[in-house]
């Protein structure tokens, strides 16, 4: 089992930033892959951002930019940084991995950001 455990969420102010965690722990591969995504109400899940074991990193277009992913392996955790929020990314956002064939998502986090 893996256990994925987010932190950092909150209320913010258009034009602020957060700086998310997703801490990974149990029977978790060696720098296994990882990803952010978010869900709005009423929206479907989707992808803001990935990281490679090697750390080549993918972004949304809607976030380039303005988002960094990040990892430190030796803490099995993986960052995102929001700058320059605005209201569209108002959603939960989830951490999610895939480790020896089996899919893991975090139980998500509620970022905020009013105009």
């Amino acid at each position: 089992q893996v256990q994925l455990v987010e932190s950092g969420g909150g209320l913010v102010q258009a034009g602020g930033s957060l700086r998310l965690s997703c801490a990974a722990s149990g029977s978790i591969s060696r720098n296994p892959a990882m990803a952010w995504y978010r869900q709005a109400p009423g929206q479907q899940r989707e992808l803001v951002a990935q990281i490679t074991s090697i750390g080549s990193t993918n972004y949304a277009n809607s976030v380039k930019g303005r988002f960094t992913i990040s990892r430190d392996n030796a803490k099995n955790t993986v960052y995102l940084q929001m700058n320059t929020l605005k209201p569209e990314d108002t959603a939960v956002y989830y951490c999610r991995t895939v480790t020896y064939g089996h899919n893991y998502w975090g139980q998500g986090t509620q970022v905020t950001v009013s105009s």
